[in-house]
């Protein structure tokens, strides 16, 4: 019955994903199709309605709309070319530093707004006429913005690690949000190996006068304020002033008094917009979570995670040769589904196999997330990939060729992050989280 039930509900989920059904109405329908095999239809219904509901009346799941509300007020708040000023300044004659620049700005704005595609327009619409303008071939410089946009998907603070924690039964948010800073600044600092060398060996050098101290001065000052939200949330959680959910709104009142009040690049009257912006996407969110715990139910009810579990164990006792299939697993989800209804789909059904194979589920959430983030680079479907090209106007077949450094580089650290430990649970260790 569980192979049945597993085939019902595959076969169910992905015909309506392929005829253009929205992510949570193909995740509800399969369920309830999977839970009439089992159930009557009527208690089947009252059951799917009493786990939606039940599956977003979480506390820790306020900090989603907050977090997105934050994010949405940097993102027009003028933030990212302040943060590309800072990062020049900084990196400036380095060979390859405008392409340097463009990492360290996606990891700086993707870690603020917490979305890879708002990183890749972002930036890449400030970086990518600057890199043209001192002679960079335009395919490097797409390939440069799409690889570390991802970046702050993993550096906090970001609503992934909150998503992740309601999927594998409420492990702590702080511990998640402290594994993610070493791979991402890991995936950060491997892109601009490869952007080093390219600059290298093209020279790619900026030459002219140096930045005078009075210039320094002002491009620190104007984008310190905006790095110092970083600092006041992750701050403010590790020293115990406020939880992570109270951080989010915390982060929404700073965003607000930054982008309106001190850099003034948002109008009293553009709020409601951005209210209303925020009310949509978190909407959308809920309404993912919420069928996702209907999903969670079926899998938990049929022993769907368990059958799984089994398999992937009998396929091999060799970890290593597990934990490579559910990472190429999780890269092909990652290409054509976002990042919530990823983690909240496929966070109970590898849970198990990892808990047998004797990693931590932190170490794990750090994988995850990273697996899925690469997701939204990689071809055939991945969205930060084809934001990018559209940033850059190149069609994505003449990136391709550029980015596959940096899909090698990547790859070796995803590796790290899966079998080395301490790359993710060393710094919440460190830290008192676990």
């Amino acid at each position: 019955m569980q192979i049945q039930a597993a085939i019902v509900l595959l076969i169910v989920f992905f015909l309506l994903l392929a005829y253009g059904t929205p992510v949570s109405f193909s995740i509800i329908s399969a369920a309830l199709v999977t839970i009439i095999m089992f159930l009557t239809p009527n208690f089947g219904m009252f059951i799917s309605a009493q786990k939606m509901v039940g599956g977003i009346d979480s506390f820790s799941l306020l900090a989603v709309p907050f977090f997105i509300l934050a994010g949405l007020l940097m993102s027009s708040g003028g933030i990212a070319r302040r943060l590309v000023n800072l990062a020049l300044m900084v990196l400036g004659r380095v060979p390859g530093s405008l392409a340097l620049t463009n990492v360290a700005g996606n990891a700086m704005f993707g870690s603020i707004s917490g979305s890879g595609i708002a990183a890749a327009t972002a930036i890449g619409g400030v970086m990518n006429p600057l890199e043209k303008e001192h002679g960079y071939d335009e395919t490097f410089s797409a390939a440069v913005n799409i690889a570390s946009a991802p970046v702050g998907q993993l550096i906090p603070p970001t609503t992934a690690p909150i998503i992740y924690s309601t999927a594998a039964g409420g492990i702590s948010v702080a511990a998640l949000l402290m594994a993610g800073w070493i791979p991402g600044l890991l995936w950060a600092g491997l892109c601009m190996l490869v952007a080093f060398l390219y600059g290298i060996k093209h020279d790619y050098t900026i030459k002219g006068e140096r930045l005078t101290l009075a210039a320094a001065g002002k491009t620190i000052w104007e984008a310190v304020p905006s790095l110092f939200l970083i600092v006041i949330i992750i701050g403010g959680i590790l020293s115990g002033y406020f939880t992570p959910t109270e951080a989010s709104g915390v982060a929404v009142v700073y965003a607000f008094i930054l982008s309106v009040f001190i850099y003034k690049s948002i109008k009293p009257s553009e709020v409601p917009k951005i209210l209303t912006e925020t009310a949509v996407m978190t909407t959308i969110v809920m309404l993912i979570i919420g069928a996702s715990s209907v999903l969670s139910f079926v899998l938990s009810f049929t022993g769907l995670p368990q059958a799984i579990s089994s398999l992937l164990l009998s396929v091999s006792d060799n970890k290593i040769v597990i934990l490579l299939i559910i990472n190429l697993i999780l890269l092909i989800v990652g290409t054509f589904m976002d990042m919530a209804p990823a983690l909240l789909i496929f966070t109970p059904i590898f849970l198990p196999v990892i808990k047998n194979l004797g990693m931590d589920p932190i170490q794990f959430g750090a994988m995850i997330i990273m697996n899925l983030a690469i997701g939204t680079i990689t071809p055939p479907v991945g969205s930060v990939l084809f934001v990018g090209c559209s940033v850059a106007k190149l069609p994505v077949e003449d990136v391709m060729k550029k980015l596959v450094p940096y899909f090698l580089v990547i790859a070796a650290g995803l590796l790290l992050v899966t079998f080395v430990p301490a790359f993710s649970m060393w710094l919440p260790g460190v830290l008192g989280l676990l």
